[in-house]
């Protein structure tokens, strides 16, 4: 299946947008037989919001009790901790606490208690000062209590993404990339989607355009909520630094933002942020040297030790906030289009539920759908986790393939068979920026420094496409 294919025939459902939550819906929607397509306006999958975020695996136990949003994560956390170990996407199970700095916030544990047993989670615990520090004993000064919540996860967010792509892909469903939707018009029963590589046609639609949805709602002549990008700026510390936490330190939430977390990553770093400033423009992914320095200063006191330690990589990531503290998905009736919109920071974690709420409103709507026999074949992701068994030490692979056990990005351990692999299928790599999300190629202490001549050549090779044009998508 090419990715620039289209067709004279109309789509089943055509679904604008190939982050997590569109490629999720893709995925279910592979499920039966349907034809269907996603239009993406960047060049791969998980290309906006769903590439630069904090990667955690939400027990959901702070959302808003008895909102959609609650329902979907606490639905989504078990949907996707289970898919994630049947494909092999990289999760651990740290567990997080929720720190308390002064008295106001120490006495806001026992309500965020009674807040998550609303939301149907009943495992948290109020800690003492001491406990908290007996179990993270790097943090700073002025620890008051804590709130365990041991359900809190960390997952690899983009193997996440590709894995419901390939699975939807491998039954079907077209994905066509560089390609942005500009209008909606109806021909009857039909869906008339103009796009710069031209028309394509469906019975039913979804929105599920992350930062842009509110735009193609617009289009589809809606105004129900207006996406403000919230950018928020994020650090990453070496590998050395690993071993300063064992769980999540989360912040006591604020009604605007979680606030700024310590958390570890799949990948053997620590993370810190992220900020939550409201920005104009929906690429504005740039970090500031006043966001960095408000992370610095909220890392100082949560982790002093931390601040000390080599910093891998600065980036920022925007996320689709609106008006309201909810998701916006519903389906407008008689219309055949639904949209899902307002996809919060906890988007990753509901993904699989939002599909399957989305599957249940199409199908109210009318949609017919005959289960696929037999169903899609589940991927078998490649490992990416520093808890996984990683190509360059699995002496079976290399022993079947050599090529596992040439390093080629010595930072990240990253073999020549592992971009070889990357680059491979429909959905392969076909820039710098979709392989160090499927490899972790580059992503390492020196960013490229010494294997980026050689990453560049040998995806080059690959991938037909010369240096130049590499280096310029998708990073």
């Amino acid at each position: 299946m090419s990715r620039d294919s289209q067709r004279d025939d109309p789509y089943d459902v055509a679904v604008i947008g190939a982050g997590v939550v569109g490629c999720a819906i893709a995925r279910e929607l592979a499920r039966c037989e349907v034809s269907a397509v996603v239009l993406e306006r960047s060049g791969d999958v998980g290309n906006g919001t769903s590439k630069a975020n904090t990667a955690i695996l939400h027990t959901g136990f702070d959302c808003v009790p008895g909102s959609l949003e609650s329902s979907l994560v606490s639905r989504g956390y078990h949907l996707l901790g289970a898919y994630a170990e049947a494909t092999g996407i990289a999760i651990e199970r740290t567990g997080g606490i929720l720190v308390a700095w002064d008295e106001e916030q120490q006495a806001a544990l026992a309500s965020l208690r009674e807040k998550a047993e609303k939301n149907g989670y009943n495992e948290t615990q109020i800690l003492s000062a001491t406990e908290v520090r007996d179990r993270e004993p790097n943090l700073g000064e002025g620890v008051r209590g804590g709130l365990a919540v041991p359900g809190e996860s960390i997952i690899c967010p983009w193997s996440t993404v590709l894995a419901y792509a390939l699975e939807a892909a491998t039954a079907g469903v077209t994905f066509l990339f560089n390609t942005e939707v500009t209008a909606v018009a109806r021909d009857g029963e039909l869906h008339v989607l103009t796009t710069n590589q031209g028309e394509v046609r469906s019975r039913w639609l979804i929105n599920a355009a992350g930062l842009f949805s509110s735009d193609v709602d617009g289009l589809c002549d809606h105004d129900d909520f207006k996406v403000t990008p919230r950018r928020g700026e994020l650090v990453v510390f070496d590998k050395l630094a690993r071993d300063l936490i064992t769980s999540i330190i989360l912040p006591v939430p604020t009604q605007r933002t979680k606030g700024v977390l310590v958390a570890p990553t799949v990948y053997g770093n620590v993370l810190l942020g992220p900020t939550a400033d409201d920005v104009d423009d929906p690429f504005a992914t740039a970090t500031t040297e006043e966001g960095i320095a408000r992370l610095f200063a909220a890392g100082a006191k949560v982790v002093p030790r931390l601040i000390d330690e080599e910093v891998t990589a600065m980036y920022a990531g925007l996320r689709a906030a609106t008006q309201f503290q909810d998701y916006q998905i519903r389906a407008h009736a008689g219309e055949a289009y639904v949209c899902v919109g307002g996809i919060r920071s906890t988007g990753l974690t509901a993904s699989m539920a939002i599909a399957e709420h989305v599957a249940g409103l199409l199908r109210a709507e009318g949609l017919e759908r005959t289960v696929r026999t037999p169903a899609p074949a589940i991927p078998d992701m490649a490992a990416l986790g520093e808890q996984q068994l990683r190509r360059y030490l699995d002496e079976a692979a290399i022993d079947r393939d050599p090529e596992y056990g040439q390093i080629i990005c010595h930072c990240e351990r990253v073999t020549r068979g592992e971009i070889r692999d990357a680059c491979a299928g429909a959905l392969g790599a076909r820039d710098l920026g979709a392989l160090r999300r499927r490899t972790r190629a580059m992503n390492g202490r020196c960013q490229g420094f010494y294997c980026g001549a050689q990453v560049v050549a040998l995806l080059s090779e690959l991938s037909g496409r010369s240096p130049a044009a590499l280096t310029g998508l998708g990073s």
